[in-house]
């Protein structure tokens, strides 16, 4: 068994933490005194990786399923995309999951016998933690890489250790595209590049009151999306509160285990919207990129970019790719009456009306997103106290929600909700 054999699995997540638990477990667990890989060292690390992604069990084998899981190659992707098709790669690939394997069946619990009275790796052999939870991956990917862990240890050869292994890629996909659901740009000016977001708003489309057609609309274009079939790109627009990032992020929830991926996207970041496209645009993911709070002033010029981009230039945008952007603006740009005054002197008055107008028509799908009236923002308070466990009076309850938007924003989802955090903030 040599690590240094390896052809397509190379560079791998946390390579250190792999080198030195290869060493130690080539040698038996032996460390020359000031030299080699520290027994101690290596077992706090793989606790640490236990403790942020929710791994429990043998510690070493989740750690070797969570490095196949992670590592982006060639074979990896395009088991992603098609499953093993065999041929040459294929063949490649299983030299090195043939390795991969040797180490997987190496017992961890060897190396106490190096390190006296303390037996720190019977320990992380069954590793139970006390939290359960993960802080990097949602509860699905965590579980998924812990089977994956079990069904690579039952494995009885290279080729069924193989198949596990392709079935994870062609069911969950690999890397950080697989294994997170939402991104955000990392953008030096140099190079862009989309890191994971690890905490992700658990909310779902039944949580939020209202807006029922509003809602089916949305769905109805991301399902066609998803399924392959034409869509368009959707601006979301209208008032504040009213719950527009909100079906946002519940559409990723909805649709995540169907393959759906979001990508959040700034205004100063647009300049990266072509490196984004590039790199996405042949993984097996549908990607909605996510533009928040969407709107220019007249002398912002990022949106002449934003249009090229969105349809109009030479390059095809990917069709796993839309945009969705959520704006309080109807057409984006801001106008003013002394805009006007201005077009008096223009010559072509209808070209520069056309090329304010033209980015919102860039979105195929608009929808509006209006403030609630006095009785639809009394059901939303209603439906919050009910799924809160808030036991008051109908009417007392109305009296204190009235009060309370009155000085708290007005009539909407996000002051009702904030009235209900305000009411459990006081223990009713």
């Amino acid at each position: 068994m040599d690590t240094r054999q390896l052809i397509l699995y190379r560079d791998l997540k946390d390579q250190s933490l792999f080198d030195g638990m290869t060493s130690l477990l080539t040698n038996g667990g032996q460390q020359d005194e000031g030299a080699g890989p520290n027994s101690y060292i290596l077992a706090s690390q793989l606790i640490r990786l236990a403790a942020d992604y929710g791994f429990e069990g043998n510690l070493w084998r989740c750690f070797l399923a969570f490095v196949l899981a992670s590592h982006e190659n060639a074979y990896s992707i395009s088991c992603e995309i098609r499953g093993d098709q065999g041929g040459t790669l294929s063949r490649l690939a299983r030299q090195d999951l043939a390795v991969m394997q040797e180490l997987y069946k190496k017992d961890i619990r060897c190396l106490d016998e190096c390190l006296g009275q303390v037996p720190v790796w019977h320990e992380l052999a069954d590793y139970r933690p006390a939290d359960t939870g993960s802080r990097i991956f949602n509860k699905r990917i965590r579980d998924r890489i812990i089977e994956l862990s079990r069904a690579l240890e039952e494995a009885k050869d290279t080729e069924a250790f193989q198949r596990e292994v392709a079935g994870f890629y062609r069911e969950f996909g690999v890397g950080k595209y697989g294994l997170n659901k939402a991104f955000r740009i990392e953008d030096d000016r140099h190079r862009a590049s989309i890191e994971p977001v690890v905490n992700v708003e658990h909310v779902y489309l039944d949580d939020i009151v209202g807006y029922e057609l509003q809602k089916k609309k949305l769905t109805e274009n991301t399902e066609s999306f998803i399924e392959g079939r034409a869509a368009n790109n959707v601006l979301l627009f209208g008032d504040a509160g009213t719950g527009k990032s909100s079906c946002i992020k519940a559409i990723l929830n909805e649709y995540y285990d169907r393959g759906l991926r979001i990508i959040e996207l700034y205004k100063h970041q647009f300049h990266a919207l072509s490196s984004i496209l590039e790199q996405i645009q042949d993984r097996n993911y549908k990607f909605i990129v996510y533009m928040d709070d969407l709107s220019f002033e007249e002398s912002e010029l990022e949106y002449k970019y934003l249009k090229a981009i969105i349809e109009g230039g030479l390059g095809r945008k990917p069709k796993n790719v839309l945009i969705y952007a959520t704006s309080n603006r109807r057409h984006l740009i801001r106008e003013r009456f002394s805009d006007k005054r201005e077009l008096d002197d223009e010559l072509h008055v209808n070209d520069t009306v056309q090329e304010k107008l033209s980015l919102v028509a860039r979105f195929g799908v608009t929808i509006y997103f209006g403030a609630p009236d006095k009785k639809e923002f009394q059901n939303i308070v209603k439906v919050l106290a009910g799924r809160h466990g808030i036991h008051m009076d109908l009417e007392e309850l109305y009296q204190e929600a009235n009060k309370w938007e009155l000085t708290h924003g007005g009539l909407s989802g996000r002051t009702a909700a904030q009235f209900i955090t305000y009411l459990l903030g006081k223990g009713v």
